[in-house]
């Protein structure tokens, strides 16, 4: 008699996830702009420190991460015990449907959301919901109406990826008063340094017992090719997810990478400045050429066409003049292309590529 084998429910609806192209067939030397990648890169005493590491690759790495909690919780003021690593804060989001999330239960994320929330909640059996957002805002309203007695985690990115939009501390506050007292909010705090003064969260966290949030070091740090998050809880929530987390997630070269590059606050105020800059002047002179945008608080803008034909027809030449954004037609935004923010350079090349195809 011949079994069937088959996978858990719910593993099946989970489509591929596509990451950003990094090549153009028959185009060298492409400019990368798909992935919110830092245009700088990583910190020189991240570099200096990932080298360094190289000598102790015969040793297993740290299994409690101390040195490296050690080091965020001095730099943005939070409680080493209450912070846990990950490889990349997608680990963290993985960890958080595995113990809350199952058979049964929803986890509600907006329309425009990072795919991983899906993802994670279908990998753990429980069911996902969708949420409308209000002209590609979180909408605080539209989430609340979506928790149900069913409902275990409500994730939002602020600021939000792909739209670059986010909501302020009051309207977060109201949602996470408002959720059903048995859930979690979840707050993505990927593209949080490059708000100037915002604390993703860690104020609300400290007076709640239902929120977390999570936090990269993939973009303003420029290590994604290392794989390192984290996120930070009340003690009973980071308790749980210390035991599902594998002993020996994350490598001695990425926690000595990752301590160095926390620590170099002038390398990353900088790179928040740039950034600030450069988006202001590629949004503003997107603008001038008929490409809006919402205004950006990320390390990208989503530049909005007049259909989806335009926007798909604007790509592909792009590509041709050697210039990789994304497609979010997966992220319900058909008609738009998310362009991350380079350096001065790259950004004027998007702006002239983009305006001779606007007036081909």
């Amino acid at each position: 008699m011949t079994q069937m084998i088959t996978p858990q429910p719910g593993i099946m609806d989970i489509a591929l996830y596509q990451g950003g192209a990094s090549h153009v067939a028959g185009v060298e030397n492409a400019l990368k702009l798909s992935s919110n990648e830092n245009p700088f890169g990583p910190s020189p005493a991240a570099i200096k420190a990932y080298e360094q590491s190289g000598r102790q690759l015969h040793r297993y790495p740290s299994s409690d991460h101390a040195e490296l909690r050690n080091a965020i919780g001095q730099v943005y003021g939070l409680d080493p015990a209450r912070i846990l690593c990950g490889a990349g804060s997608d680990e963290i989001i993985s960890f958080l449907c595995q113990a809350y999330a199952g058979q049964g239960d929803e986890v509600v994320h907006t329309e425009h959301g990072f795919a991983m929330y899906r993802i994670s909640a279908l990998a753990a059996g429980a069911t996902p919901v969708e949420v409308k957002e209000h002209e590609r805002v979180t909408d605080v309203d539209a989430i609340l109406a979506a928790c149900s007695d069913k409902t275990r985690l409500v994730f939002i990115a602020n600021p939000n990826n792909p739209t670059g939009t986010m909501i302020g501390p009051a309207d977060i506050a109201r949602l996470a008063d408002g959720i059903p007292s048995h859930a979690l909010l979840v707050l993505d705090g990927a593209y949080a340094e490059y708000v100037e003064g915002y604390d993703a969260g860690a104020a609300l966290i400290d007076a709640r017992q239902n929120v977390i949030m999570t936090r990269t070091f993939s973009k303003i740090y420029g290590l994604g090719g290392l794989r390192i998050g984290w996120g930070y809880g009340p003690a009973h929530v980071m308790d749980v997810l210390a035991r599902v987390r594998g002993p020996f997630n994350l490598s001695s070269s990425a926690l000595a990478a990752a301590e160095a590059a926390v620590r170099d606050v002038a390398y990353v105020d900088h790179c928040r400045a740039e950034n600030a800059r450069c988006r202001t002047w590629l949004a503003d002179a997107l603008a001038e050429i008929g490409v809006p945008s919402d205004v950006s608080l990320a390390n990208f803008i989503l530049a909005r066409f007049t259909s989806q034909a335009e926007a798909e027809a604007c790509d592909t030449y792009l590509q041709s003049q050697g210039l990789i954004v994304r497609r979010v037609a997966g992220y319900n935004l058909p008609t738009c292309l998310r362009i991350t923010v380079g350096d001065e350079s790259a950004c004027r090349r998007v702006v002239h590529a983009i305006r001779q195809f606007k007036e081909a």
